[in-house]
Order: structure tokens, then C-alpha cells, then sequence
């Protein structure tokens, strides 16, 4: 079993939060990535899209009725308007009050627990490219040097494009759900450091290619410790969980 003080690529964790912590705090806020911290995660993963007015915030859906008390598209609201929502009352009482946090104020309370992060660039469709940008020139501005440095990952290829434009010191991780055709040829043409495969579609022999086609391997969403033990053992690097107190325990 790899252990936790194991030297992983890319300053990585074994564990990382989704998130935040995903259940056990409202997913996306600064309540949820200190929980994952109280949990033992060394890292957390996070979403990025951007406002009407063009701001980076912390937030997964396109619309804001799942996760806040308002109704609408992200993409329509100000930072203002959103700034007015509640985002952790919809989870319980004990988290009334949440607000949805801008990327760089996400950043820097991350950076404060010392852990390390992955952004999620989730693009509202057409905001490809306006929003790896704008979210890497938040992360330019308050990351700290002395933190290893941030992940930018995406599904969106255009995303990924932006950002090994504007930032190719920035490790950057492809998002996919399954092992398709040429998905090594795609993460080279990126410029990749890592690839997020969802976590079901991976066996030993995928885990191993990926390592030696030079990339770090970064699953989602684990949640089974049962299914985090045989990930382990098959040498992916970090585990992406809704419930870091679960999956700590088996790299500790």
C-alpha cells in the first residue's frame, strides 16, 4: 500500500478533497475546504466559472439553484448578486450564512491551511478560453510560491489550449471519464502533467500506462474504501473524495 509520506509528482497528496469536502460541508465553500483539511486532506479540488461581470468564483453547477437560495445562471448573476446568496443553508442549518467565494478569496484559504489545490476550470458554455484566463490570473496573484503549485484541470480541450497559452509553467490535468481513443496524444498536445480519470474506469493496466507515458494519475470521486484500497495498490497517485475522513485512514 502506498503511504501518505510517499514523494508523489506534482507536490501532490494521496488524498484530495472534493470540493471541499463534499458530504460532510456544502461543496465549494471556505466552510467545506476547512473541513477537508480537519479530515486530513492534503489537497482540495475546487470548480471555477465566472460571473456576468467577469469574475472568478467557486461554484460547480451553470445554474444556482442546487447549491445557493438563488435561481437563475451563473453566467447571468453579478458577483454583487451572488454575493447576496446564502450556499451552506441548503446543508444544514449549522452552515447558514456560507457564501459562495470568489476564486482568489478560495485560494488564499487554502493556501492559509497549507494544503494544495486543483481548479477545475468549468467553463459556461462559450467562456472557454475568458475563463482559464481570468482564473489563472487570480491564481498568479494571490498563490503563494512557497506552496506547490496549483493543478489547472478541464474537460474542456479549449480550456486546457488557453491555459498552456497563458501559463505554461502551470501543471495542467485532462479531465475524462472513460479511456478513449488518443487520450495520450490529446494530454501531449496540452501539454499535460497529469491525468483525472472518474475513478470506474480505471484497472492496472491503464494506471500503469499512464505512468509511463510520464503522467501522474489523479482519480474521481472515491468514496468506497474498499475502491480506494485497490486504487492505491495499483499506484494512483491521488484520490479525489467526497469524504476525506474516509479514505485517509488508508495512507496513514
Amino acid at each position: 500500500m502506498a503511504k501518505a509520506t510517499s514523494v508523489l509528482p506534482l507536490g501532490l497528496a494521496r488524498v484530495a478533497g472534493h470540493r471541499g469536502a463534499k458530504l460532510r460541508a456544502p461543496e465549494n465553500t471556505l466552510a467545506g475546504f476547512h473541513a477537508a483539511k480537519r479530515l486530513g486532506a492534503g489537497w482540495v479540488e475546487l470548480d471555477a466559472k465566472l460571473t456576468r461581470d467577469g469574475v472568478p468564483i467557486v461554484i460547480h453547477d451553470q445554474t444556482l439553484e442546487r447549491t445557493t437560495d438563488g435561481a437563475g445562471r451563473v453566467e447571468s448573476a453579478t458577483l454583487a448578486e451572488i454575493g447576496r446568496l446564502d450556499a451552506g443553508k441548503w446543508f444544514s442549518r449549522e452552515f447558514a450564512g456560507e457564501k459562495v467565494p470568489t476564486l482568489a478569496d478560495a485560494l488564499k484559504a487554502i493556501a492559509a491551511e497549507g494544503m494544495g489545490v486543483n481548479v477545475e476550470i468549468k467553463p459556461c458554455p462559450g467562456r472557454e478560453h475568458e475563463t482559464a484566463e481570468a482564473s489563472i490570473a487570480v491564481i498568479r496573484e494571490v498563490w503563494p510560491s512557497s506552496l506547490p503549485a496549483p493543478i489547472v484541470s478541464s474537460f474542456r480541450r479549449a480550456s486546457l489550449e488557453k491555459a498552456k497559452m497563458v501559463a505554461p509553467e502551470l501543471p495542467r490535468g485532462l479531465l475524462i471519464e472513460a479511456r478513449e481513443t488518443g487520450w495520450r496524444e490529446t494530454a501531449e498536445g496540452l501539454g499535460c502533467k497529469a491525468i483525472h480519470p472518474e475513478w470506474s474506469a480505471l484497472d492496472t493496466e491503464w494506471v500503469a500506462e499512464i505512468h509511463r507515458s510520464g503522467f501522474a494519475c489523479v482519480t474521481w470521486t472515491v468514496n468506497d474504501p474498499q475502491a480506494a484500497k485497490r486504487l492505491l495498490g495499483w499506484g494512483v497517485d491521488c484520490i479525489i473524495t467526497d469524504a476525506p475522513d474516509l479514505i485517509v485512514p488508508l495512507v496513514t
